[in-house]
């Protein structure tokens, strides 16, 4: 695909992004994809490319929708900060003042801000479960709960990747009555007007990409887990192609099943942004994201095993460059490539989403070096 084949609009001095982009797929077999990149509140990168068909018949249009796996939990997060500004949950409460089951097992002193920094030890169901257990929501929850702590609470995060979206959609529906994607559509993505969605309406359906992945086996090999991502990673079958099926769309668990544009994912974080300077509260005020942005735990993750640090849903860069590398970054990014963060000191909000997923043995060179050419144009 040459430079020529991008859509859309670039702003000065952002003329890199474009390149980078293309060179993706020129150098890293991209298929389709799009980037989006608020700076200072303005729009200065919206451009997409490619197909969104593994048969390449299909081009990716400017409104084109995708499954963004983790980078979903970004609205979990952000739902979970409005709660707390809202007054509907307290960070240091026990999860169990809200949902007395949770109690069981030695888990009744495990805090919101605990469980959203992936430190309850509930990882995994100990027992595999089948993929039809996987769309039983409120079952997963009930096994979740059932469980002791797979470590001592608040010592360590163990990523829950999946598992977090069925605790979120226990705990958020007994304080709203509501599912987190009812919550976040009506809180959030509709007053918002993101194009975002945790459970897809089926008149959406026409827009969504068709998932691809590049066949290497998932986090470098099942002989290669510890007990730890055998919990998160092989008790939970989740495999790629859930993703091109209506059921996953429509169940939009808000750990792995968003479905999103970069438009919809960056213009999320640049109202975070503004959150976050204290000049609107359309999402949280400034208090409450101070409280829900503060380091929960830094340590070598036992599920993800590289070093990171948490905040309440949201990762935190903390210097690793995850996130840009600001001081105060946050975001998440998800399985395959897709990626979302604010970087609010330098006013950068910046979505990357695909749908060709790889599995790299560290952070994916495609979204690493769309940011790498967005601080250059800020610091040029």
């Amino acid at each position: 695909m040459s430079i020529q084949e991008v859509h859309g609009a670039v702003a000065q001095p952002f003329e890199k992004v474009r390149e980078v982009f293309a060179a993706n797929f020129e150098q890293q077999n991209e298929v389709g994809a799009a980037v989006c990149v608020y700076h200072q509140g303005e729009k200065v990168v919206d451009i997409w490319g490619g197909h969104r068909d593994g048969a390449q018949a299909e081009p990716w249009q400017e409104d084109t929708l995708v499954n963004v796996w983790s980078t979903t939990k970004g609205a979990m997060a952000a739902c979970i900060s409005r709660l707390v500004a809202q007054g509907k949950l307290e960070l240091q409460n026990p999860v169990a003042d809200y949902w007395p089951e949770f109690a069981a097992a030695g888990k009744e002193t495990i805090t919101v801000a605990q469980l959203f920094s992936h430190q309850a030890g509930l990882c995994g169901p100990v027992e595999p479960v089948t993929v039809d257990d996987v769309y039983d929501v409120a079952g997963m929850a009930d096994r979740l709960a059932g469980q002791a702590p797979q470590w001592e609470p608040g010592t360590r995060s163990g990523y829950h990747a999946i598992t977090i979206g069925y605790l979120a959609e226990a705990l958020v529906s007994r304080v709203t009555g509501q599912s987190v994607g009812e919550y976040f559509r009506d809180q959030i993505a509709g007053p918002l007007g993101l194009d975002v969605f945790l459970g897809l309406p089926e008149d959406e359906e026409g827009r969504v990409a068709e998932m691809l992945h590049d066949g290497l086996p998932f986090s470098g090999g099942i002989e290669t887990y510890n007990e730890y991502q055998i919990l998160a990673q092989v008790n939970v079958p989740v495999a790629f192609d859930l993703a091109n099926q209506r059921r996953w769309r429509a169940m939009g668990i808000p750990s792995a099943g968003g479905t999103a544009s970069a438009r919809g994912v960056a213009g999320m974080y640049n109202v975070l942004i503004d959150d976050v300077r204290g000049n609107t509260e359309n999402i949280a005020d400034r208090k409450t994201l101070s409280q829900t942005l503060a380091c929960q735990i830094t340590n070598e993750d036992l599920v993800i095993r590289i070093p990171i640090s948490w905040g309440v849903g949201f990762g935190l860069d903390d210097g690793t460059g995850m996130y840009g590398g600001g001081a105060k970054s946050f975001g998440h990014h998800g399985w395959g490539g897709s990626y979302g963060f604010a970087d609010p000191e330098a006013g950068l909000a910046f979505s990357y989403v695909m749908n060709f997923m790889r599995e790299p043995q560290s952070l994916d060179p495609r979204a690493i070096d769309l940011l790498k050419a967005c601080y250059a144009a800020i610091q040029s």
